[in-house]
């Protein structure tokens, strides 16, 4: 019998908070859930809780729903109670095929920690400048990268630590959550200087979720994109254009094994 491969990490990390990153975390755990992958979860945001909360609200969602719901084994990490975190991560990590990590919008031991131990690091990002120079200061006038901000430092720094722990190497990807109400040239000149910064410093993009009223009314109920059909809801225009968001974004993230979750997107 083959061994089974170790759980594939992917942390969500973005010390600005408003990116979407822990809507986009839930997805993207749910989706891996709903192709049938066995998927763990850990909320590093003590007291905000988002990630945790709604899956919480899952569970609770599914005693009142007839369909069976894919679900999520989820904790929040707590450093008073929870131990170590690296031994928090090795726990939960065992025996399932990928641990998602939503990590709080600062910088703190417990997030370098999980950042450095990401197979996957997804840094969400909203298509401005204001998010933008998290990673990359640009030249007010030029709109070109004058240098990497001091987040793309902590990425690289934890970069080093993995290759230098295990030899293994951290696949950062800059995910671009577009806002539809932004003017079209200002995108052009974020996209831009996103396509220099990436050579620089070294992570790949990719596109990511539009903002979608849909995403506010689904998290009390802890549901995602894929759940409607399973409550009875009909798929709209709108629900469609954000189910083919959501496919792309997992593609995108080139996750082993991700076909069935691409294809369950």
């Amino acid at each position: 019998m083959a061994a089974h491969r170790p759980a594939h990490r992917i942390v969500f990390a973005n010390e600005k908070g408003g990116s979407g990153k822990s809507t986009s975390a839930v997805h993207v755990a749910v989706a891996l859930a709903t192709a049938g992958k066995r998927v763990a979860a850990l909320d590093l945001d003590t007291r905000q809780r988002t990630f945790g909360r709604y899956l919480d609200n899952r569970a609770a969602m599914q005693k009142t729903v007839e369909a069976a719901l894919p679900m999520v084994a989820h904790e929040t990490y707590d450093p008073a109670k929870s131990g170590p975190i690296e031994e928090k991560l090795a726990a939960l990590a065992e025996g399932v095929d990928y641990l998602v990590v939503d990590t709080p919008g600062r910088d703190d031991d417990y997030v370098r920690a999980a950042v450095s131990t990401a197979d996957t690091l997804v840094t969400p990002i909203n298509d401005s400048f204001v998010d933008l120079d998290l990673i990359g200061q640009v030249h007010p006038e030029t709109f070109k990268v004058t240098r990497p901000s001091f987040y793309a430092e902590l990425v690289w720094d934890a970069r080093k630590a993995r290759g230098k722990r295990d030899g293994a190497t951290v696949d950062w990807i800059v995910l671009r959550n577009r806002l539809q109400h932004l003017e079209a040239r200002n995108m052009r000149r974020v996209a831009a200087a996103l396509v220099e910064l990436s050579k620089r410093v070294g992570f790949r993009i990719i596109p990511g979720l539009s903002e979608r009223v849909i995403y506010r009314e689904l998290f009390p109920k802890g549901l995602t994109l894929l759940d409607l059909g399973a409550i009875g809801q009909d798929a709209g225009l709108g629900h469609i254009a954000a189910r083919q968001e959501l496919r792309e974004l997992i593609a995108g993230l080139q996750l082993p094994g991700d076909a069935e979750a691409a294809k369950a997107a």
